[in-house]
């Protein structure tokens, strides 16, 4: 008897790998909008002087002006790579990319404030389904579709 089984990649799951790649976007953008003080009262860092403080706390190993420039380079990544993977531009490139910030956020968060702060986040589940989405044949939905050549 043979099972037939689904895989993400099946024509079954263009909504749910489509879904997946606007949940990752909007988590991130969300990141951002937080840091630029769009959330208002329900912020965790609701400005950008206590992103840079937060940032600092993170890469506490590195120099202070190597600490300000990962806020101003992962904010940049932040917006980039979810923008990318909204309309599915060279979006395999972006989950990777997002996949591994996401991955040096997480182990700069076990570093400085311990194993918890990740996975109390969700940062963990964020990298796992940014590099599922990485391993996608095709990407239905996506710019990267329209201009794949036949």
């Amino acid at each position: 008897m043979s099972i037939k089984t689904n895989v993400m990649t099946g024509k079954d799951f263009k909504f749910p790998q489509l879904f997946l790649r606007l949940a990752i976007s909007v988590t991130m953008l969300s990141a951002v909008a937080d840091r630029f003080g769009f959330w208002g009262k329900n912020s965790a860092w609701g400005n950008w002087e206590n992103f840079e403080n937060y940032t600092r706390q993170l890469t506490f190993f590195l120099p202070e002006n190597l600490s300000v420039f990962s806020a101003y380079a992962a904010t940049f990544l932040e917006i980039l790579f979810p923008l990318m993977l909204i309309i599915g531009l060279k979006t395999k490139i972006a989950a990777y990319g997002t996949g591994f910030l996401l991955l040096v956020f997480a182990l700069s968060m076990s570093i400085s404030l311990g194993i918890k702060a990740p996975l109390d986040y969700s940062v963990w589940v964020g990298i796992a389904a940014a590099f599922l989405l990485a391993t996608q044949k095709e990407f239905y939905f996506s710019i990267d579709i329209l201009t794949k050549k036949s």
